[in-house]
C-alpha cells in the first residue's frame, strides 16, 4: 500500500533497549489530520477490531486496537504530529530474523515516546535503552523534541526525570 509507518513500542525496544517481553505490536501510521476515516477503513477491512465502534474509538483516541490473522495484539497510532513524521522519516529497517524484518524508530523517537508516556514501564524502557546505547544517542534532538510535547502535556517533570537518567548513564 506505500503506507508511511514504523514499529514502535515493546518490538523496538528488542533493538534498542534492554530485551523484554511483549505481548502485541505498536506503531505509528501516518494519517495525518483529517484524512484518517481512509486509512481506519482500510485497516478494519483486513483486520479484526478490538474496541466495540472501532471507527469512533480510533478517531476519538487516534489509535486502532485490532488483532491480525496470526493472533497478534497491535496498537495502530493514527500519526499527524511533526514529531511522528519526522520519526517515521528517521525509521530505518531491522532484521529480527532471517524472514522478519521490520521498520523501526530511532532509539532517540523511542526515548521521546517512551519518555513521554511516563508510565512506570515506560521508565524502565527508557532506561534500558540509555543502558544499551550508551555514548550513541542524540540527547540534544531527544530535548529538542520532547520538550514541546511535555508543554502540552503540562508536565514538566518529564524532562527533569529524563535528565536525572541521562546523568545517571550518560557517559
Amino acid at each position: 500500500m506505500g503506507w508511511r509507518h514504523c514499529v514502535i513500542g515493546g518490538m523496538a525496544l528488542l533493538r534498542w533497549g534492554e530485551q523484554r517481553m511483549t505481548k502485541d505490536v505498536d506503531l505509528t501510521l501516518l494519517t495525518g489530520f483529517g484524512g484518517e476515516e481512509v486509512f481506519v477503513r482500510a485497516l478494519l477491512a483486513e483486520f479484526e477490531p478490538l474496541p466495540a465502534n472501532a471507527m469512533d474509538f480510533a478517531l476519538r483516541n487516534r489509535v486502532l486496537p485490532v488483532r491480525t490473522k496470526s493472533g497478534f495484539k497491535a496498537d495502530i497510532a493514527l500519526g499527524g504530529l511533526t514529531f511522528e513524521e519526522n520519526a517515521v522519516r528517521r525509521a530505518s529497517d531491522y532484521a529480527y530474523t532471517d524472514r522478519v524484518v521490520l521498520r523501526t524508530c530511532t532509539a532517540e523517537d523511542l526515548v521521546v515516546m517512551k519518555a513521554f508516556a511516563a508510565r512506570p514501564q515506560d521508565q524502565i524502557d527508557v532506561e534500558g535503552i540509555l543502558i544499551r546505547q550508551q555514548g550513541r544517542l542524540d540527547w540534544p534532538y531527544i530535548y529538542e523534541n520532547l520538550q514541546p510535547l511535555a508543554e502540552v502535556k503540562e508536565a514538566p517533570e518529564i524532562i527533569s526525570s529524563l535528565r536525572m537518567l541521562e546523568q545517571k548513564w550518560r557517559r
